[in-house]
């Protein structure tokens, strides 16, 4: 199997061509994450990173990474600046094997037929001093991908579709230059872990942040859903799904939600074996009941042990959701599980800040708007439980508290009677709102039954010392 390694220019200090808050070595990762991923998805091959976040490499160690690596190939991604506008591509200006030359048409003319549409100057195939093109053994190209400061040129950067069809293209060019082979119909899928979804960059950098403090390697990449932009924090990319699956048990460890994103086609039933009989994966967690209406199940003081193995500052505010969740006839162990996913474990990485009591982050409905405040933590899970209480009932509110949640009348009352019946309504796009809630709440079940089934060990051995 052959191996290539994919080198995204820049990163960490040094940002590269810079533009009006655009920076190259995020264009680079971006792009380069795009052909990593297609490549591992269909063909049978080994790739390699120089950098899979913003780490600062120097040239030297660029070239000794690849040199010390039994390559087959070496790409570097960058993305132009200077004026000018369109694609080129570079080999070294010096002796190079004719395969280089050949690799590098292939790649240049894939990427110019896939892009020719949108009226991009092809600035054609070129040579050059590069230190990464020079130095290193192995047959090596770097493509130059449109100019970040030209206007026109970064407005195609900044939209997924251009970005997704540049980087396929690149690497489809590179599979057919090195005769890469395809990998079977059932290998094609690719099970990419999602550690958040931001409608501001500064949020998800924030999380990037967090997961590089705990040796997680991620990337920020952005999407446009119903037209408004957000932005998606990626820790991992996965050809089988058992891989990714443990990537969210490893994130969970350290109280970060996740989900995974699954590409790619599934495999096709095997037409010589008989059907499978097993049922097909359930949508929600089982042994939960779904409904926002009903009892809780875990005890206050629970609830606010098992956030605190997470974020051993995290107010203590069990007793609360406990209380008003059976005034209101809430599931309160549930709605705890909706704040800790709401301020990350009471951490309020995100917009809201901890002074504003806002559990639920009730009214934060965009940049600049940080939502509503209250004045203590329990008036602030009176108004989180009140606003379920609106999406689940369209009874009367009880005698026993005040109104305090101030968009009460706002909420189409009796519009989510479940809680996946949220995604959407309280968080947009939110498709899986509902169901990170009570992933959540499943695993502080589990720990509820793990402390239960403690104390069970503990009185049964003080009984048998009497």
């Amino acid at each position: 199997m052959k191996t290539i390694m994919i080198d995204p220019g820049h990163g960490g200090s040094d940002p590269g061509a810079t533009y009006k808050g655009n920076e190259e070595k995020n264009f680079n990762l971006l792009t380069a994450i795009i052909v990593r991923d297609y490549l591992l998805s269909k063909y049978n091959v080994n790739v390699l990173m120089t950098r899979t976040g913003d780490q600062t490499l120097s040239l030297e160690e660029r070239s000794n990474f690849a040199n010390g690596s039994s390559l087959d190939f070496y790409l570097s991604v960058h993305h132009n600046a200077g004026g000018g506008t369109g694609f080129e591509s570079y080999v070294y200006n010096g002796n190079v094997p004719s395969e280089t030359l050949s690799y590098q048409g292939i790649i240049h003319d894939e990427v110019i037929e896939a892009i020719k549409s949108l009226e991009v100057t092809d600035r054609g195939k070129k040579r050059a001093n590069f230190h990464v093109l020079r130095e290193t053994k192995m047959p090596s190209v770097l493509v130059e991908v449109l100019f970040v400061d030209n206007p026109k040129d970064v407005a195609l950067l900044n939209d997924t579709k251009f970005r997704q069809s540049a980087g396929i293209s690149i690497a489809k060019g590179v599979a057919k230059a090195l005769s890469l082979p395809e990998k079977e119909a059932g290998n094609k899928q690719l099970f990419k872990v999602i550690a958040g979804s931001f409608a501001e960059r500064k949020n998800a950098e924030d999380r990037a942040n967090v997961l590089t403090s705990a040796a997680f390697e991620s990337y920020i990449d952005t999407v446009v859903i119903s037209g408004k932009t957000y932005f998606r924090v990626q820790t991992g990319a996965f050809s089988e799904r058992d891989n990714a699956e443990d990537q969210l048990k490893a994130l969970s460890r350290i109280g970060i939600e996740a989900f995974i994103l699954t590409e790619g086609k599934p495999p096709s039933p095997d037409p010589t074996q008989p059907p499978t009989t097993e049922p097909p994966q359930p949508t929600q967690l089982p042994g939960i009941d779904y409904s926002i209406i009903g009892p809780s199940l875990v005890q206050a003081h629970q609830l606010d042990d098992f956030v605190k193995t997470i974020n051993p500052s995290a107010p203590a505010v069990g007793k609360f959701y406990i209380f008003y969740g059976n005034l209101y006839g809430i599931r309160g162990d549930i709605a705890f599980a909706q704040a800790i996913h709401e301020t990350n474990y009471f951490r309020f990485t995100g917009q809201v800040k901890p002074s504003q009591n806002n559990y639920a982050g009730i009214g934060t409905t965009g940049p600049g708007n940080n939502g509503a405040s209250f004045a203590t933590p329990e008036e602030g899970v009176l108004a989180h439980i009140q606003h379920l209480y609106a999406y689940a009932s369209i009874k009367p509110l009880p005698e026993g508290a005040p109104l305090v949640d101030p968009r009460f009348s706002l909420v189409t009352r009796g519009t989510a009677k479940n809680w996946t019946d949220l995604n959407g309504k309280w968080a947009v796009p939110g498709t899986t709102y509902g169901q990170s809630i009570l992933s959540v709440y499943k695993r502080n079940l589990d720990y509820a039954l793990k402390a239960i089934e403690n104390q069970k060990a503990l009185l049964i051995d003080a009984l048998g010392k009497l």
